[in-house]
């Protein structure tokens, strides 16, 4: 009988501290959250800032070169050339599902058409240069 009176001591000992603990919580809760002081806002923005830099500087290198702009009335070109071609290959060229492979198949095809003196790439003229 002694331990059995010595376990329920325990468990109530154990109940009383997470009662308490529970009332801790439950006061920090309702009571308004501290403001951050202006350094730790500042040191915050800056951190924000810097990854932000970094990640830019990333995934768009500042030696990057972008094709010329082009106007819509023009119709589309082969991605990342200044080679028009007709809708029927770009979707062709979007089917291509490994990009390495596709951006092969444009250099190719955009090189034959520059060499043949091409003014628009079809989808016949497509299908013979990017054989390989």
């Amino acid at each position: 009988m002694e331990e059995v009176a010595r376990r329920l001591s325990a468990v109530e000992e154990r109940l009383e501290r997470l009662e308490s603990l529970l009332l801790a919580i439950n006061r920090r809760l309702e009571s308004p959250p501290e403001e951050p002081s202006q350094e730790v806002i500042a040191g915050l923005k800056q951190w924000v800032t810097d990854f932000v830099a970094l990640r830019l500087q990333q995934l768009v290198p500042e030696t990057c070169e972008h094709p010329a702009a082009v106007t819509a009335a023009d119709g589309p070109y082969l991605e990342g050339t200044e080679v028009r071609c007709t809708d029927d290959v770009v979707h062709r060229v979007k089917r291509i599902p490994i990009p390495f492979v596709r951006q092969m198949v444009i250099q190719k095809v955009a090189e034959a058409a520059q060499r043949e003196h091409i003014a628009r790439v079809d989808v016949p003229f497509f299908e013979k240069a990017a054989t390989f």
